[in-house]
């Protein structure tokens, strides 16, 4: 049961007549009868809610920052007529609009109402309950009660940096000879052979072709194909933390700190200021993952995917090229950051057990020298023997903009403070070139495209 305004109102318009009355009690009385008469007769007339009947139906897929519809269908089998208000109840971060709305089904028949989700946050929204208040016939009270209807939608990675994509696959195309400019590429795997031009290669020329055809024949290359890319993301504490700017605007409840939102789901999404808060290293490692993984399935390779920090969280292998991006989307979306330190030594067994044959693998890690030092740098030895490693580490460029501090005392404290930091990572970035690796520290723009052209680079050179 539920009252409305209505008695509120009536109450107070008998609160007045109480004052001037010659006998309060006896008006108090009659007050509190008349009142909960009429609460007798809304709730004896007003429709039931207990017997409505509820079906979800909609899309369970969305993109961050893109919007989608799902519907409700309410079905009334009783005798008499449901009229109200009904609230569609979701996680705060799944925006959904309106949160109420206005219901009238008569008996025995159906009515469809939509809401739209505008997502803040990625990862999966689930549908909490439907609540639905059926008014009597006077407006003063009305029956409430509430029906669990399941259903959820996926919030998948916006995948930003796909803008980068043509012109990566303008470079992967000139790499294999395919550019319109008709320039040839050096890759490392034989791939025809075609009579001499000048300004070719000499040591390109195949000798023994060149006897049997009495023609100066040359070898041409393409890039190798068919290798495997290992793509391992830390999701320790450090993936938690916030850099850049957010892409998206977020609402109050989003902010760190703010009411209804746990810890947990706080780390794995959009929140934040644009100007402060921004995205967390975790989401912009995905997003540099999926521009790679876009990359190396167009180049022939195979792709597979491993989210660690003490334990595996996720695992993806064996997804067809057609099929291995969205694959690695649908992976990515549920994975959030958790608040503990990675263990390196058991993410190097994970790697080395799914792994048999040497592969390119790229960590997507934070460069922070205390938890280097401790955790990878003493195993990276024995995973660097096997595999080519690849170290991309999103940095924060609210550093770069600490360093240019010269204005009072507190602002060069802060710049010493940043240049010190800038100068461990750049050491720890040349401890991690000795051991082989190749290392990609980028803020967070420009980690996407960064990781990509090293990729690039990798297969141009012949080392995949």
């Amino acid at each position: 049961m539920a009252l409305t305004g209505r008695a509120g109102l009536i109450a107070a318009l008998g609160a007045i007549g109480v004052l001037v009355a010659p006998r309060p009690d006896y008006a108090v009385l009659g007050l509190l009868l008349a009142l909960g008469a009429l609460v007798v007769i809304d709730l004896v007339f007003a429709g039931g809610v207990r017997p409505l009947r509820f079906q979800r139906g909609g899309e369970r897929l969305v993109r961050l920052g893109e919007s989608v519809t799902v519907e409700l269908i309410v079905e009334n089998p009783g005798s008499r007529r449901v009229r109200g208000r009904l609230r569609d109840a979701w996680p705060p971060s799944a925006g959904a609009s309106p949160r109420h709305l206005r219901l009238d089904v008569p008996a025995g028949e159906r009515r469809r109402l939509v809401t739209t989700l505008t997502p803040t946050r990625r990862g999966d929204r689930e549908a909490a309950t439907v609540t639905v208040r059926s008014l009597g016939p006077l407006g003063v009270a009305a029956r409430q009660g509430s029906h669990r209807v399941p259903w959820s939608v996926r919030v998948l990675p916006p995948f930003l940096s796909r803008k980068h994509l043509p012109a990566k696959l303008s470079r992967l195309r000139e790499l294999e000879g395919q550019h319109p400019a008709l320039v040839r590429g050096q890759g490392t795997e034989f791939d025809s052979l075609r009579e001499y031009v000048v300004g070719d290669d000499v040591r390109s020329i195949d000798w023994r072709a060149t006897a049997r055809r009495a023609d100066v024949v040359v070898r041409t290359w393409r890039p190798e194909r068919d290798r495997r890319v290992l793509i391992v993301l830390d999701t320790g504490r450090t993936a938690a933390g916030r850099v850049g700017a957010s892409p998206f605007p977020v609402r109050p409840h989003d902010l760190p700190g703010a009411p209804g939102g746990g810890s947990r789901e706080r780390a794995g999404g959009v929140s934040g200021t644009a100007a402060a808060a921004g995205w967390p290293r975790l989401d912009w490692s995905m997003d540099a993952a999926l521009l790679l993984a876009a990359l190396a399935t167009r180049a022939g390779d195979r792709v597979d995917f491993l989210a660690h920090d003490r334990a595996a969280r996720a695992w993806m292998s064996g997804a067809s090229r057609t099929d291995s991006l969205s694959a690695l989307v649908n992976v990515m979306a549920p994975i959030e950051a958790e608040l503990v330190e990675a263990d390196a030594e058991s993410m190097v067994a994970a790697v080395m057990s799914r792994a048999k044959r040497r592969c390119l693998v790229v960590l997507l890690t934070d460069l922070n020298p205390a938890a280097m030092e401790e955790g990878l740098l003493p195993v990276l030895p024995q995973l660097a023997s096997r595999h080519l490693v690849l170290v991309a580490s999103v940095a924060d460029p609210r550093v770069a903009e600490m360093a240019q501090g010269r204005g009072s005392a507190e602002l060069v404290y802060d710049a010493a403070a940043a240049e010190h930091l800038r100068g461990e990572r750049a050491r720890l970035t040349t401890r991690l070139r000795r051991h082989g690796v190749e290392v990609v520290d980028a803020v967070p723009d420009d980690l996407a495209p960064a990781l990509a052209d090293a990729y690039l680079a990798l297969k141009a050179a012949g080392r995949l």
